[in-house]
């Protein structure tokens, strides 16, 4: 790792498919930060729609994918072109803050133990429907609210140093699309002793448009699922970001109070006292529900009004429902990998020495 912290240089590196008018925006607010990053490198990964093209016109080192090869794989290529001492990962949807270069050399020279930091997004997310307001403001809430000694990393707006991050290996390149690359390595970071920081004043703004499918696509598919199989597999269950304690009594609250819903329905057909017991837990259920989350309702008060807040209610409940979900799929697909009932996996094989190209 990099001993000398004065003066450190910083590769901002972007992968990009077909990233459109939200790619500029990132282009644009990456040479227009204050101080500027020392190099930018783009890998044009699959490219169709003329971003690498544009990230020329803003004097970028572009290195052409074809064909696309997944963004872990583009950034290993990106970080292996780069020179800096560190590398500030950007995702072409995400246009940094002003002062993000700085934040980054700040931390990184006044912590000669760091290996890698990583932010949040800001609260005023570019879309304006609702399901990107929720999803975009929760991960800010999220990472907002933990804890700065962090046991995973991001690579959305998130920064390591060059040299440790080749000692690594990278990323994983087994994952085809967006998964938990990032997540995956920063376990190797800790399992291997290094220090990783959730800094908070480090934001950048999301640009992207969420809906119904792609949200629960992507935190079900891509996350979730995936997540649970390296938590089985490495061992670690960490009380971290959105694994906290809190959030695993909720999902535990949710089943709950569905089951109490099921068995309410079915009583009723046999008993009406005790279907109006059941409906009674049902109504503690959930307002211990209510109660153990009202920190977040009360966020999305502040930031959005009371009723942006009631309507996040069902899809906060809603999440929490498809997450424990994952979790009891990701249980019964481990438990029978060892029993030989099944090969089906969301992780790539057995992890190499090392996934950066030479």
């Amino acid at each position: 790792m990099t001993n000398n912290n004065t003066d450190l240089t910083v590769s901002v590196v972007v992968p990009v498919h077909n990233g459109g008018d939200d790619f500029r925006r990132c282009l644009t607010n990456l040479t227009g930060a204050v101080p500027p990053p020392d190099e930018i490198v783009v890998v044009a990964d699959g490219d169709t729609d003329g971003s690498g093209q544009l990230a020329e016109t803003f004097e970028a080192q572009v290195i052409y994918v074809s064909p696309a090869g997944g963004p872990a794989r583009a950034r290993n290529l990106g970080a292996r072109k780069a020179t800096g001492d560190l590398l500030f990962f950007v995702d072409a949807d995400v246009a940094i803050a002003p002062n993000a270069i700085g934040e980054i050399k700040t931390a990184f020279q006044e912590q000669s133990e760091l290996a890698a930091l990583f932010g949040s997004y800001d609260d005023s997310p570019s879309r304006q429907n609702f399901l990107s307001q929720y999803k975009n403001l929760m991960h800010h809430y999220v990472h907002q609210t933990g804890s700065e000694a962090a046991s995973t990393f991001w690579s959305g707006c998130g920064a390591i140093r060059r040299d440790l991050f080749l000692q690594m290996g990278g990323f994983d390149v087994g994952y085809p699309h967006p998964c938990i690359e990032d997540i995956e390595l920063g376990y190797r970071l800790k399992q291997a002793g290094h220090h990783i920081r959730l800094l908070k004043k480090l934001q950048g703004k999301h640009l992207k448009h969420w809906g119904p499918a792609s949200l629960v696509k992507t935190d079900f598919l891509r996350r979730a699922l995936p997540w649970t199989e390296l938590i089985l597999r490495d061992k670690q269950v960490i009380n971290d970001l959105n694994l906290g304690g809190s959030s695993r009594a909720s999902v535990i609250l949710v089943f709950s109070l569905l089951g109490t819903l099921v068995l309410a329905g079915v009583s009723m057909l046999f008993s009406g006292w005790l279907a109006a017991a059941l409906l009674a837990l049902m109504a503690l259920i959930a307002l211990t529900l209510l109660t153990l989350n009202l920190h977040v309702y009360r966020f999305f008060r502040q930031k959005r009004g009371t009723l942006f807040a009631i309507g996040v209610i069902p899809w906060h409940w809603f999440y929490y429902f498809y997450g424990g979900l994952a979790f009891i799929i990701g249980i019964a697909l481990f438990k029978g990998r060892q029993w030989g009932l099944t090969k089906i996996t969301f992780l790539p094989a057995q992890p190499a020495p090392s996934y950066v190209e030479e």
